[in-house]
């Protein structure tokens, strides 16, 4: 078993779940919940806490990946408590089924080889630029994500380690070719049905509503019409952006600019560094010698790449003869920088050096000198800096003589709007999940619907919606939820009551001609009998859309017939009723090759099934605490 697992872990799904949880956090990045702590975990797994730390953080991954999936409907969405709620007891539990399946890799004593991880890091596309990994790009990638090579590799086998047990239940899955095939004839299968649809609509005719009903069921559901509280608001829309200059920044203003600010313009120096990596966490004394060993080699003429490749524990740089690529202050292990920037020459190699990863050698292979961009490079930049400064200066001065303007004469936006330089808008008169943007953010909701602004018809503060963008809102006319009148629904009402009623009666019949195909009658007789429609398909698949897929579903449930024909009735979805003559299953005949999808398709249906036993059978072993859905800092 245990080989299958490591096998496992570097089929496709193996790849799949590394690639999403490099996604995750190249989406939300690590940065903000490094060293929060907390007292109350989210859950308790086998005496084991999931703090509040791990939970903030896959709540974070997983609010950014829905940020990007919805764009800019997500605030919408967000403002839901119920469905947030959703999101974050999602995260709980997928927290809670990634510390079981860490808890059983531990039991069985599974590690990933430092040529799996190196391996994995070279097939990542998240790595990858035209297909080929690029050192670049992983470098780029990984300090996105606040980690250095060293710390991102083990971080990465601790991954791959738990997903070992994920693939070994879904990435060594198989079906025989003869339970393949069986499968694909089976959802090949077609069958022969006769079938009549009782509808409601023919037997509306025969259905009264009397004034008393629709009273009736209007006292009985007056939730039901409801008209949603509508609100028109008059705002004052206040960009940076949008405002213009009264001034042009001249050519004189930029260089001057420039020349106060150089040291913003001077690019610092950067060098290219190779090295060779012995881990000294088993064995310190071990490591040094071997160190000083390789140096002792490069001494005498050897081959720094080579060594390096053939050397270094750094697995991924060892393919590239050490390279790290460009490197600046402040970027690498303290001892490692010093060491790195105290080499004088091209070519050069510094003697061991220990750093918190281990030892290293380190050979400088390039130098970009400290440097100033020219005035001519920059001026199109720093003209559009100037710019964006001088309207972001008015926009301060614009924004707090209009706040204050509307706070004095808080009966009216014109005043303030006057001082801004910008016009009154107006929306319609909408429900509050319909205003425009920039209205439409649970800031300005709040304030439209606060009793100052809503009520005292008061001129909200100001709001900020974005980067130097604010609006000043208050509102022009409130219309609030109620109850429709009787007379204004009373026609709906007496439509759903005849629908309901026509359903039952079709129903009802379906029943009663049901009970004479059973006391001997045949469908057909029925049918010439009833002035009923028969309908006929020769081949039903199950991929069927021309029939009712109730009717389809049915078909493909009811047992195979003998000599006379199975019948049954079925209830649509849509209120009608149907009887359905199953005279004939033809089964499939699978001849040649499988189509691949076809057979990825079967494999991940029991891929997904087997997955689900295997986490319901860790749940049902272990001990959990589970408190209540945790209200997470959004």
């Amino acid at each position: 078993m245990l080989e299958k697992i490591r096998e496992g872990s570097q089929g496709p799904v193996a790849k799949i779940i590394l690639g999403a949880v490099i996604l995750s956090f190249a989406l939300a990045g690590i940065g903000g919940y490094l060293g929060q702590t907390t007292e109350q975990p989210v859950a308790e797994v086998n005496g084991v806490k999931i703090s509040q730390t791990e939970f903030s953080r896959a709540f974070q991954n997983e609010r950014a990946r829905l940020e990007q999936q919805f764009g800019e409907y997500f605030a919408q969405i967000a403002a839901d408590p119920n469905y947030m709620a959703q999101i974050r007891q999602g995260v709980v539990d997928r927290l809670v089924q990634q510390e079981l399946q860490t808890q059983l890799a531990a039991e069985l004593g599974l590690r990933v080889s430092d040529d799996s991880v190196r391996k994995a890091i070279l097939e990542l596309p998240y790595f990858q630029i035209g297909g080929q990994f690029n050192n670049d790009r992983y470098l780029q990638v990984i300090r996105q994500m606040n980690f250095q090579p060293d710390a991102f590799r083990e971080y990465l086998r601790e991954e791959m380690t738990r997903s070992q047990l994920i693939s070994a239940v879904a990435g060594t899955d198989f079906a025989l070719n003869s339970e393949l095939t069986n499968a694909v004839a089976l959802q090949q299968q077609t069958r022969n049905i006769d079938y009549v649809v009782i509808s409601k609509e023919s037997l509306q005719q025969n259905v009264t509503v009397t004034e008393q009903e629709i009273a009736d069921y209007y006292d009985l559901n007056m939730s039901q019409f409801l008209a949603p509280e509508q609100v028109s608001v008059n705002y004052i829309d206040l960009n940076a952006a949008n405002l213009t200059l009264e001034t042009h920044v001249s050519e004189a203003d930029v260089k001057a600019y420039y020349d106060q600010n150089k040291a913003q313009y001077v690019e610092p120096e950067k060098r290219r560094v190779s090295h060779i990596l012995i881990d000294n966490s088993e064995d310190d004394d071990a490591a040094k010698a071997k160190a000083e060993d390789l140096l002792a080699q490069l001494q005498q003429g050897g081959d720094f790449a080579a060594l390096a490749e053939s050397s270094s524990d750094d697995t991924v740089s060892a393919e590239m003869g050490g390279d790290l690529d460009w490197i600046e202050r402040d970027m690498m292990d303290p001892a490692f920088e010093d060491a790195a920037f105290a080499l004088a020459n091209k070519g050069d190699f510094s003697d061991v050096v220990q750093s918190e990863f281990g030892y290293h050698i380190i050979q400088l292979t390039d130098i970009q000198s400290q440097q100033v961009k020219a005035y001519d490079t920059v001026k199109a930049d720093l003209r559009a800096e100037l710019e964006r400064t001088e309207k972001v200066n008015a926009f301060y001065e614009k924004q707090t003589e209009m706040g204050a303007i509307a706070f004095e004469i808080s009966d009216t936006l014109v005043d303030a709007a006057e001082v801004a330089g910008v016009e009154v808008q107006t929306t319609a008169l909408v429900d509050r999940n319909s205003l425009p943007a920039p209205l439409n953010t649970p800031a300005v909701l709040a304030a439209i619907f606060s009793p100052d602004v809503l009520e005292d018809k008061m001129n909200s503060e100001v709001i900020e919606v974005g980067d130097e963008h604010v609006v000043l809102v208050r509102v022009k006319e409130h219309v609030p939820a109620a109850t429709k009148a009787l007379a204004d629904v009373s026609e709906q009402i007496k439509a759903r009551l005849v629908s309901e009623k026509a359903s039952e009666l079709a129903k009802e019949k379906a029943t009663t001609l049901y009970a004479e195909i059973e006391a001997g009658k045949s469908l057909n007789d029925l049918v010439t009998e009833q002035s009923l429609e028969l309908r006929q398909e020769a081949a039903l698949t199950r991929q069927a859309y021309t029939v009712s897929p109730a009717i389809v579903q049915h078909a493909f449930k009811m047992a195979h017939p003998t000599d006379t024909p199975v019948v049954e009735k079925v209830e649509l979805n849509n209120g009608d009723a149907a009887i359905v003559a199953l005279k004939a299953v033809t089964n499939a005949t699978v001849e040649g090759e499988i189509d691949a999808q076809l057979k990825q398709n079967i494999t991940m249906a029991q891929v997904n099934k087997n997955y689900m036993v295997f986490i319901e059978a860790l749940k049902a072993k272990a001990e959990l605490n589970l408190p209540k859905a945790q209200a997470a800092t959004e």
